[in-house]
């Protein structure tokens, strides 16, 4: 069977590339190791090797190298054991070549629903590479309350975690706190000196019984988001009888937004685009270049129906559209940390697919408008036209002006005013965005940095350790 790796291909049907194979891999010289799976399509009735897992997870997808079909996924609710694996170490993008432990069935899973064995990452509040300022975005969403925990790796220490815990004070509400998790010389764990544990899920128990000092006791690990079984299509273009549009989410300039399904059984979003409103072969060529973004901070082109009207699958964002949300009544009662926060987490170029050449005015660099360049430095000046509709809660930029008049305004060296309730350290950051000379702006590394940092750089980095 070929392996992912050594056919260099991701994020495609498995059984693609069993049709294209040209040469076997030789797992001979893969390792092997155990690897749990939350699947009950191939639940195990007697898993005595591990029986402290729970099926909490969604039904995983697997795909019969055999019959190339998806099988049936298994909805039982008296699942009580996820089942186990065996995944070769020959493993990457999002599908594993896998080996049913009960069953001796081989194929390819999605490498988001698996965890091997005896390892924190089976763990549920254990989120390895999680930074500090996401630790705090993830436990102070809704579905965690006061005593929600996670482990994660200290970002300045190596070899070392760090505990954060959500609190709350009369002064400041729900607030997250941390603890440093420091290691023993001969092995083991400890927060206060006074108290060791021979190994982390040890220390997570203890604290579980007791806050011993801490800030509360740990009640629950942190939720985490559902993880989404990864597309599987191999094909870009995809005939249109296989999607359903099920809820109109939207429109604009150049068509229309839909929540729909492919195949009755993948939550999509749908862009549909008037008829007319692009070149059938620029949309194309641009499809094929917008495929390898791949970042979890983008929304993922799934695929695209090319045949008039067009349309554009892509990733489906259950909270939508972040301007249309800032208007509403949840959104309008953001505060300003909670708004800085949000557009740190924005720090990337963005674009409108498929309408490359048709770009709005109020967004674009001088630069881009008038000579038709569009570089990093160019986004940067967009992404300083983001952060004032977030602070004004989905302003337009530039309000009362036209297309022409902002482009005559901004030759002569206009610049939005500071908007109300914009502290004046940011604005001065927006206007460094808007620096008539694109080799002065800031990068999006400098960008982050500081905007993450703008209301943490004077918080102390762990709480002390517990005196109790």
């Amino acid at each position: 069977v070929g392996c992912l790796k050594h056919k260099g291909r991701s994020r495609k049907d498995p059984n693609a590339l069993l049709r294209r194979q040209n040469k076997p891999c030789d797992h001979s010289r893969c390792v092997a190791k155990v690897w749990v799976c939350g699947c009950s399509t191939f639940m195990e009735r007697d898993c005595h090797l591990h029986k402290s897992l729970k099926h909490q997870q969604p039904p995983t997808w697997f795909w019969c190298l055999g019959t190339q079909r998806e099988l049936q996924t298994c909805h039982k609710t008296s699942c009580e054991h996820s089942h186990l694996l065996l995944c070769s170490l020959c493993r990457e993008g999002d599908w594993w070549l896998a080996k049913s432990l009960s069953t001796g069935r081989k194929g390819y899973i999605p490498s988001n629903f698996v965890a091997q064995v005896d390892s924190l990452e089976e763990e549920k509040w254990y989120f390895r590479t999680l930074s500090r300022k996401d630790a705090e975005r993830l436990l102070l969403s809704s579905g965690n309350k006061v005593g929600s925990f996670l482990v994660r790796e200290s970002e300045t220490t190596k070899d070392a975690y760090s505990l954060s815990v959500r609190d709350n004070n009369s002064a400041h509400g729900d607030i997250i706190k941390h603890y440093r998790i420091r290691s023993l010389d001969g092995g083991g764990y400890y927060i206060s000196p006074r108290m060791t544990f021979s190994s982390l899920p040890e220390l997570i128990h203890h604290y579980s019984q007791k806050g011993d000092g801490l800030c509360q006791r740990l009640t629950a690990p942190c939720t985490s988001l559902v993880p989404q079984r990864p597309w599987a299509q191999d094909e870009w273009e995809i005939p249109r009888e296989a999607l359903k549009l099920v809820k109109k989410l939207g429109s604009g300039q150049f068509g229309e937004v839909w929540m729909g399904y492919y195949k009755n059984n993948i939550k999509v979003a749908v862009k549909t685009m008037k008829e007319g409103s692009m070149d059938p072969d620029a949309f194309l060529a641009e499809a094929n270049l917008m495929k390898k973004l791949q970042h979890n901070k983008l929304v993922r082109l799934y695929a695209v129906v090319t045949k008039q009207p067009i349309y554009i699958v892509t990733e489906y964002m259950a909270n939508g559209c972040l301007l249309d949300f800032l208007k509403t009544e949840e959104g309008s009662q953001l505060n300003l940390p909670k708004l800085i926060d949000i557009s740190a987490q924005d720090l990337f170029p963005f674009v409108s697919f498929g309408t490359g050449a048709k770009f709005p005015i109020k967004w674009t660099a001088p630069e881009a408008i008038n000579y038709g360049v569009f570089t990093i430095k160019s986004d940067v000046w967009s992404f300083g036209i983001l952060l004032t509709e977030i602070i004004t809660f989905g302003r337009i930029p530039y309000p009362g002006m036209t297309n022409p008049e902002v482009i005559r305004n901004l030759e002569r060296g206009y610049r939005m005013p500071c908007p109300e309730s914009c502290p004046g350290e940011l604005y001065s950051i927006i206007l460094k965005c808007w620096r008539s000379n694109p080799e002065e702006r800031p990068t999006f590394e400098y960008l982050q940095s500081v905007l993450e940092d703008f209301y943490t750089s004077t918080e102390k980095q762990y709480e002390p350790e517990p005196q109790q």
